[in-house]
């Protein structure tokens, strides 16, 4: 895939995980990548990646709870490469746990780096987006929000269902301007879910037995190849919904 050329994305989160997969993709696809997060070592290496694969890319330190750091990522995007076409909002801090264990200060880091980061971030990428005849925004949400027992999801669900409110009103409030907002679920090989894995191991050997694929998403090539096929002009009129990458597990009709 190449049709990402002259093109540019930002992407957070992007020094492990899905954030990581989806750079690499991106810029395999022809995009020049902006990789922000928090660990500026780590999304160097990623940076590094790219380059040494023959890709543009430039790292950030971001800390998506700070709005400066968020200004700073997008002022990127438009320095080093001219402009703003994708938007990858990954990278958040999630609250886990039964609704006694999870406290305020959690809760409300849940909700400052997830929805509130993200219509940030997507308020400051619009009028770039604007400039150059519109852009996809990628915001990440959980099937989790659909469990039908929510014990111990309830704080992680209430925060990712959020996101999913602000993908609907952005796709539905910025459409005229050709600006395409989708919401992604994901199950890919991430250190969050290998962690989950390895700490819930007799819910894990039943959670994989709900996915009909049988197996989690490699990052790079299930969730970031796919991302890219989604910023394609073949799928320019999908906007609003919800996608699931998940091998078949989630039912979000």
């Amino acid at each position: 895939m190449s049709h990402l050329s002259a093109k540019v994305a930002l992407v957070t989160g992007a020094g492990q995980g899905i954030g990581q997969g989806t750079a690499l993709a991106m810029a395999a696809a022809g995009a020049a990548v902006v990789v922000a997060g928090r660990t500026l070592e780590k999304v160097e290496e990623t940076r590094a990646a790219i380059v040494a694969a023959g890709g543009q890319a430039h790292a950030t330190a971001c800390d998506v709870k700070n709005p400066a750091d968020l200004a700073r990522a997008v002022d990127a995007a438009v320095q080093q490469f001219g402009g703003l076409d994708v938007l990858v909002n990954n990278a958040q801090e999630v609250p886990l746990g039964a609704l006694n264990d999870v406290t305020d200060e959690a809760f409300l880091a849940g909700f400052e780096s997830g929805p509130l980061a993200t219509m940030r971030l997507m308020k400051l990428a619009r009028p770039h987006m604007v400039a150059r005849g519109g852009g996809t925004i990628f915001n990440f949400t959980s099937s989790a929000t659909i469990r039908w027992d929510m014990s111990g999801y309830g704080a992680y669900a209430a925060v990712k269902q959020a996101v999913r409110s602000l993908t609907r009103a952005a796709a539905a409030e910025w459409g005229p301007d050709n600006i395409r907002v989708l919401s992604i679920a994901p199950h890919a090989e991430s250190p969050a879910l290998k962690a989950w894995i390895q700490g819930n191991p007799d819910e894990a050997e039943a959670f994989f037995r709900t996915i009909p694929l049988r197996r989690i998403g490699q990052l790079e090539e299930d969730i970031g190849r796919a991302l890219v096929a989604l910023c394609a002009t073949d799928l320019s009129y999908l906007t609003g919904a919800t996608i699931p990458l998940d091998g078949g597990q989630a039912n979000f009709d």
